[in-house]
């Protein structure tokens, strides 16, 4: 079984990648240099300060004679003589030497202190390129990538997938550069100090390779196994929390919680396998470095014995082959840090690169005057393939006309809507709005010709006037206070605490239907559109709060082009033209009474089944709408 995007890990290390990262690392390129070279320091001292053990035992404690003296020892020496002429009391040089360890531990505490910040700073500045450049690549993707992709997907890639870079900027690469340069310096001492000794402690390498290996192999296979049983988990509760109403009404609890148990259990269960190969792997290299330290004591040791090795060296060895193991075990660790960062570089990098087939073309047309003019002529579309949506349609509305879409669901009435502000482009055929070409506007420029309210409108979290202006800082305050008492808002809003300052809860959760219905009319006649579109605006109300809304419309519509998607027949009988889709195609076209007057047509179906079991109305009052 294929696994999802999201839980597939590719190579630990990827050329092409890696590359691609680092650029976003250039215009922190001073920062980052100064990093660099704040990892390398504390490195080389911390090495510097091992050398310190040798000195004090082989100068002060216990001293060799002066050939015997290591290459570091020597220089030590040199120094003192050229500082004080000569070697200091043992009680004072072994002084002066814990002295001068406790300075190069200081200063590794301040070079580290500042290398995490620079890092740290940096990873966080990277983090905000890469949100703010998926961000904005998301806005510009058509519909179509969203129809193909989850939300949930979209968001990962947003918040994990850039959480898991930022952990390789700050602590993959820093400790992979720290223990590379620990390594190297180590090795070169210990053949400095005695290259047969170092030959010696290498010795358990092969051992310790071939340990760290199975460890890698297998704990990446339970990295991989414990992300794809925690995805199921978060699926199953993402789908089960939602609809916990729909459990709780068919007494579904008890089968759902074996279900949650199943996956919980076999999250458990790899969760026990990979602490299983972390439990084999420390001990093992614990071993491993205490072997290769039982070398080390055995063969230096005999050379101390025999005088080729002084005992400020044979100490050296022990501490540094405690120490050289460290950066092994570490880079083991970081290896699922590694691999799962070049993962989501490249589910992030996949998206970044999704090609923007709907753009502004290079030099965009603009019609002479704005007047709301749309045409059809002979338009084909489809999702997929040739899986056709819209087959050969054509129509014309003029400057200030209403039109209205009729049909069964997935007739193409929404397709329609969904052309002509060009969240998609038609395969055949042209869309003209004034004359112009729709793939001849510049995109935002032909989107300001629209105003939408849909069947269930889109509150964002913020303000009432927040909502209404939607960003646009330079629509005053009066402008959307004219519109909302045009569409008789104003007076619900000044009723919430803070009026238009009151607070919205997202998805608009504390207001009813209605509310949200009337504040998105508002917001789209703030916006002073030339076409107003109106995709099943009150099919989800009561009718009385379709009547407030329906007379709302009614003003909204004056001097305005609208294209309305029908629901109840208050707003097609009063629409200058209705179009009757049926599979993607136009089957009649007319005013509510030339289409009434067709024996046997669509709409008089439609019209004569929705009415036939309406109750008599008493006169004076207002019949309820029926819905197409």
């Amino acid at each position: 079984m294929s696994q999802p995007d999201d839980e597939v890990l590719g190579k630990a290390y990827d050329h092409r990648l890696a590359k691609r990262l680092l650029a976003y690392l250039q215009p922190y390129r001073s920062r980052v240099a100064f990093a660099v070279l704040l990892i390398a320091l504390p490195a080389g001292f911390e090495l510097c300060a091992l050398n310190l053990t040798m000195v004090a035992v082989d100068l002060f404690l216990m001293p060799p004679a002066d050939h015997q003296l290591g290459l570091f020892s020597h220089i030590v020496a040199a120094g003192f003589d050229m500082l004080f002429g000569g070697r200091p009391a043992p009680f004072d040089g072994v002084s002066l030497i814990g002295a001068l360890y406790l300075g190069l531990m200081l200063v590794v505490f301040g070079l580290t202190y500042w290398q995490t910040i620079l890092l740290n700073s940096v990873g966080q500045f990277v983090m905000y390129d890469l949100r703010r450049e998926l961000f904005a690549k998301f806005q510009r993707l058509p519909l179509s990538y969203y129809d193909r992709t989850p939300i949930g997907r979209m968001t990962t890639r947003l918040t994990a997938d850039v959480d898991a870079l930022n952990e390789l900027f700050t602590s993959g690469f820093v400790t992979l550069f720290s223990d590379v340069v620990v390594l190297v310096g180590l090795l070169g001492f210990l053949f400095l100090v005695n290259w047969q000794l170092a030959l010696v402690s290498l010795i358990v390498v092969p051992l310790l390779t071939a340990v760290t290996a199975w460890f890698r192999v297998n704990a990446t296979r339970t990295y991989r196994e414990v992300r794809r049983r925690l995805a199921g988990i978060n699926a199953f509760l993402h789908e089960h929390l939602s609809g916990m109403a729909t459990v709780q009404l068919f007494n579904r609890e008890e089968r759902e919680l074996r279900a949650f148990d199943a996956l919980n259990d076999a999250h458990r269960r790899i969760n026990i396998e990979t602490i299983f190969y972390y439990a084999v792997f420390y001990p093992a290299i614990g071993l491993i470095s205490n072997l290769g330290v039982a070398l080390v004591i055995w063969y230096g040791g005999g050379q101390a014995l025999t005088g080729t090795l002084s005992l400020g060296a044979l100490i050296f060895f022990i501490q540094a082959m405690q120490r050289f193991y460290e950066p092994i075990q570490d880079i083991s660790e970081k290896y699922n840090i590694l691999q799962a960062a070049m993962a989501a570089a490249e589910r992030v990098f996949k998206v970044l690169d999704e090609p923007l087939v709907i753009m502004s073309p290079p030099v965009p047309r603009r019609p002479v005057i704005r007047r709301g003019e749309i045409e059809f002529r002979h338009v084909w579309f489809a999702y997929k393939g040739e899986n056709w949506v819209l087959r050969d349609v054509s129509f014309h509305v003029a400057p200030g006309q209403t039109v209205a879409l009729v049909g069964a669901t997935g007739a193409g009435k929404t397709s329609i809507t969904s052309l002509l502000m060009r969240f998609y482009d038609v395969q055949r055929g042209q869309i003209l709005i004034d004359g112009v070409d729709v793939r001849d506007f510049d995109l935002t420029e032909l989107r300001r010709y629209f105003g939408v309210v849909l069947q269930d409108p889109v509150l964002f979290a913020g303000t009432i006037a927040d909502n209404l202006r939607l960003g646009a800082t330079t629509i005053p305050d009066e402008q959307l206070i004219a519109a909302a008492r045009e569409v008789r808002a104003d007076d619900f809003i000044r009723r919430l605490p803070g009026g238009y300052q009151a607070e919205v809860k997202e998805g608009g959760a504390t207001l009813s239907v209605g509310q949200k219905q009337l504040i998105a009319l508002a917001r789209a006649l703030v916006f002073n559109p030339q076409i107003l579109i109106l995709d099943e605006a009150t099919a989800s109300i009561d009718s009385e709060t379709e009547a407030l809304i329906q007379a709302a419309i009614e003003r909204v519509l004056l001097g305005r082009t609208c294209v309305v998607i029908a629901h109840r027949l208050s707003t097609v009988r009063r629409a200058d033209c209705i179009i009757v889709m049926h599979r993607g195609e136009i089957r009649e076209m007319g005013t509510h009474q030339e289409l009434m007057a067709r024996p046997g047509g669509i709409y008089r179906r439609l019209y004569e089944l929705q009415y036939r079991e309406a109750p008599p109305v008493a006169p004076g009052v207002r019949a309820a709408s029926p819905s197409v």
